[in-house]
């Protein structure tokens, strides 16, 4: 198939250090293609250069003629003044589309990104809506390639799982920088990694992510035993360059050349294969204490609205609590809660003497104007760990920063980069309690895992509040689920949680902007199915949500039939043909769901 964007040996360099060289990179229709690679490898350079907007050192992009691109930045922020509706009329505007279809267009479009309130300012929706509203602009122009630079940061659950389905169904292709784990696997179609240790500077497989692994395995492994058998032949090439001028004489030069070229071989592999990984360990206390917040009967309202009534809940020593909800349900307030800096409405919460908490706030932002060394070490040009004094330079290299990043602003860092100094300075405060809001925004997958083993070994209490599924699966012991109205019900782990919310949206609930998902009818006690054992983590996670799936095709289905009673309809014959061609394309995929959902029921029966 034709490549819609083909980029060609392109090189990027900032400052002395580049950031990719002679990367070649397609992408062709139907590719949903997952973009990976540590901080700082250009992942958003890259995306940048594919739409336009920075032109490379070096290379060419060729666009197909007439394609369409569209790209989402990571930041979400909007002017005052706009609307949620004047931010996609602008988006439609831009892409020529005509006057007199734009209503409806604005309508249907924000209308499936699950928004109700199109007057609603857009600098004040909250992170997650913002990217929804990001996302839905770059969606209504149409494109034919979607480039999008980790669009699940700040989206709940529900907003993930909005933009899971966006994408599998999606007519267009797509690249996608991100590192949710979860959503590369549910997602791509294929995987690129960006990264030095690759001779190409690259890594394409064809599959999803966990093909991506199996692959990457593999090709780390050969490069290794490579490795392995070019030092043994260097080492007796070096043996016999030695061995003086009488020996080589003795030999054709060619050898001599071969030698050479060997060396240079192996100083590059070394070169490309030597990785630093960020060194993650928070600091817990040696308090005995087994209760440390005790919360009896806790309930939080903002007006007129419950974010959560008489909660009972206690958090012991060596937990680990995934605190769970959609956008606005409370789960930041609760957070605050626990360190004391709001009070709650009603109840109370008991707290250890001298408790020691350490709190990640997603919203913290660093002095923009301060150096690296001032931000990792404020006082001095030490800083004292564990009892430890550690130089600046020392403690900048466990976060991966050089000691020439020592003088550069932070202004000037990465979004991972800024959040690697944060955990920096979280790390140097001993800690009975972390609460953790949002930690894991920007980081890359390599520091992702760090993290998620130094969590598992620490030794205190941990709340931790997270979009990314991957990490509360593997990290949590115990979920606190809240549903914005009050609600809260504690689960086993967060995939207990995660089955109980798929059945409970089977049954009617429906998320609303800024808000919490509002039940047909619901029951907290409702206890999770047990997972289908003949079937995958996938094929389960689908058979869940079919119902759900069947449900939304069958009612835009029945307004379909019921429209086709419209006299205005019947009387429009370009109206009727567009109805009926839609008509049949819904009972389509309802064929197509039913087929699917009997599969599943026959695979697990």
């Amino acid at each position: 198939m034709a490549p819609i964007i083909n980029a060609q040996d392109l090189s990027k360099q900032y400052g002395i250090t580049p950031l990719f060289q002679n990367v070649s990179f397609t992408v062709s229709e139907g590719d949903r293609i997952g973009l990976i690679g540590p901080n700082g490898s250009g992942k958003s350079t890259l995306l940048e250069i594919l739409c336009g907007r920075v032109k490379p050192d070096s290379g060419e992009v060729a666009t197909r003629k007439r394609a369409k691109l569209s790209y989402v930045a990571q930041v979400s922020d909007f002017a005052p003044g706009e609307t949620v509706r004047s931010v996609v009329e602008k988006a439609l505007e831009v892409a020529a589309v005509p006057q007199v279809e734009r209503p409806a267009r604005t309508s249907e479009a924000l209308g499936r990104a699950g928004f109700i309130d199109f007057e609603a300012p857009a600098a004040t929706l909250s992170g997650g809506w913002r990217k929804r509203l990001r996302i839905t602009e770059g969606l209504v122009q149409g494109a034919d390639v979607l480039l999008l630079d980790e669009p699940t940061n700040h989206l709940d659950f529900a907003g993930i799982q909005w933009l899971e389905t966006l994408l599998q169904n999606a007519p267009f292709a797509c690249v996608v920088v991100s590192h949710d784990r979860y959503f590369l696997e549910n997602v791509a179609n294929e995987v690129v990694e960006l990264n030095r240790v690759y001779l190409d500077g690259m890594f394409r497989v064809k599959g999803n992510y966990s093909k991506f692994l199996e692959q990457k395995e593999a090709y780390l492994d050969a490069q290794g035993k490579h490795k392995d058998a070019l030092t043994n032949r260097v080492h007796t090439e070096l043996e016999w360059l030695r061995r003086g001028p009488k020996a080589r004489r003795t030999k054709a030069k060619a050898r001599i050349d071969k030698a050479h070229e060997l060396i240079g071989e192996l100083k590059d592999i070394n070169a490309r294969t030597r990785t630093a990984s960020a060194k993650i360990d928070f600091s817990a206390t040696d308090r005995q204490t087994k209760q440390l917040i005790v919360m009896d009967g806790v309930s939080y309202s903002i007006g007129d609205r419950t974010l959560f009534d008489n909660v009972t809940f206690t958090i012991k020593s060596g937990m680990r609590v995934g605190l769970v909800g959609q956008n606005g349900s409370g789960k930041t307030t609760l957070l605050r809660l626990l360190r004391g800096d709001i009070q709650p409405t009603r109840g109370e919460i008991t707290r250890a003497d001298a408790l020691r908490i350490v709190y990640f706030d997603q919203n913290r932002q660093l002095d923009p104007s301060l150096t690296l060394r001032r931000a990792l070490a404020p006082d001095s040009d030490s800083v004292v760990y564990q009892d430890r004094v550690i130089h600046v330079a020392s403690w900048a290299a466990r976060f991966l920063f050089d000691p020439d990043d020592l003088a550069q602003t932070v202004g000037r860092l990465s979004g991972g980069e800024r959040a690697r100094v944060l955990i920096a300075q979280l790390m140097l405060q001993a800690a009975d309690v972390l609460l953790l809001d949002e930690p894991t925004n920007d980081l890359d997958i390599s520091t992702l895992e760090i993290l998620e083993e130094s969590l598992l070994d620490y030794r205190g209490a941990l709340v931790l509040v997270t979009h990314d599924r991957f990490m509360l699966d593997r990290v949590s012991t115990v979920a606190l689920g809240l549903d914005g109205l009050g609600g809260a019900e504690r689960f086993g782990d967060y995939s207990q949680w995660d089955a109980w919310q798929r059945k409970q949206q089977a049954k009617g609930v429906r998320n609303t902007p800024d808000g919490p998902p509002r039940p047909a009818s619901t029951s907290t006690n409702t206890s999770p199915s047990p997972s289908k054992k003949k079937l995958s983590y996938l094929e389960a996670r689908e058979y869940e949500a079919m119902e759900t799936k069947v449900a939304r095709v069958e009612h835009e289905l029945n307004i379909l039939r019921a429209a086709l009673e419209d006299p205005a309809i019947m009387s429009d014959a370009a109206r009727l043909q567009l109805t009926c061609t839609k008509m049949e394309n819904a009972q389509h995929r309802v064929d197509e769901l039913y087929a699917r959902w009997a599969e599943l029921e026959k695979k697990q029966s």
